[in-house]
């Protein structure tokens, strides 16, 4: 099968196409025909070498975490999937990415793809929507009435939490340039913070919630705009437990642990119009599209989601 790999750590150029065996699959596991998948700051982190440490790798390594696609071929223990059903996952990576044709997928990470939804717009949700998920409603609790602040709302995981947030009926403010304040109110925010032009510090007071995609000075200046016993849930480093305990708030910290069943919750949420999926480029599946695919993504303004195309 024809996929997109990397044979050393370094810039975008390592991206280069191959020719590898399609992948054989366990009993339980299923075999899903790849059409589409997108691009999570993960990739290139992966790809420079700064996560070596802590995800060791064999090359030549094949990148992403998102897929949607066609079940092809199903592993004899498997129950709840059959051929040809539409799917989408965010599989466990190494050596089976989704820079590829074909992707073997633990069945416990597949969900169904929700009926009204492109392969496209299904490719762009798995990581991104189960990390937003995983912050607000498994962590920090979220229920209605919440004032939550999301910050960097204009990214792939901001974008999300902030249509997740208001599906629990919370009040949401989000920190963004001024170019994304229309497309962030069509999301549902409710408290814009132009963060070029206005301290959200001084802004905002009395949250219940801080969504921390950002760390640094941002992450410690949060703890200020928190209500006593509010939570700060962050995916960048864990928040610091001395500033917790002097503002007598909570803190939340993880790294991902995907779920077929967390993802069909998102798929509810879309298939009821309550989620829908933020493409901001679309690349084709060739060594000059991962490529550029990848530059867009380093530069931290990638509005949206960057999603490939594989097969049409």
């Amino acid at each position: 099968m024809k996929a997109i790999v990397i044979e050393e750590y370094g810039s975008a150029d390592q991206l280069v196409e191959r020719d590898v065996p399609t992948p054989e699959i366990k009993e339980s596991q299923v075999l899903v025909e790849l059409h589409a998948t997108s691009i999570n700051p993960v990739d290139w982190k992966v790809r420079e070498g700064y996560l070596k440490d802590n995800l060791p790798f064999q090359f030549p390594v094949i990148l992403g975490w998102d897929a949607a696609g066609i079940v092809k071929k199903v592993g004899e223990s498997v129950t709840g999937f059959s051929v040809g059903d539409k799917v989408f996952a965010r599989p466990a990576t190494n050596p089976n990415g989704t820079y590829a044709e074909y992707v073997a997928v633990d069945s416990n990470l597949l969900a169904p793809m929700p009926e009204n939804v492109s392969y496209a717009e299904a490719a762009s949700i798995p990581l991104v929507g189960e990390t937003a998920w995983t912050a607000l409603v498994e962590i920090a609790k979220i229920k209605e009435g919440d004032k939550v602040l999301i910050h960097a709302g204009a990214g792939g995981v901001g974008s999300l939490a902030i249509q997740i947030a208001k599906s629990f009926g919370a009040t949401v403010a989000s920190t963004a340039s001024s170019d994304n304040e229309d497309y962030l109110k069509d999301l549902g925010v409710d408290v814009f913070i132009d963060y070029k032009k206005q301290d959200f510090e001084s802004e905002l007071d009395d949250y219940d919630i801080v969504f921390d995609t950002m760390g640094g000075e941002i992450q410690e200046k949060s703890f200020n705009v928190l209500k006593k016993g509010g939570i700060i849930v962050s995916i960048t480093n864990p928040p610091s437990e001395e500033l917790a305990k002097a503002k007598e708030v909570k803190t939340g910290y993880f790294f991902l642990e995907p779920n077929g069943k967390r993802l069909a919750k998102l798929g509810e949420l879309m298939k009821n119009n309550q989620l829908k999926a933020t493409i901001g480029s679309q690349f084709p599946f060739s060594e000059n599209g991962l490529r550029e695919a990848h530059r867009l993504s380093e530069t931290h303004h990638a509005k949206g989601k960057i999603v490939i195309n594989i097969k049409s």
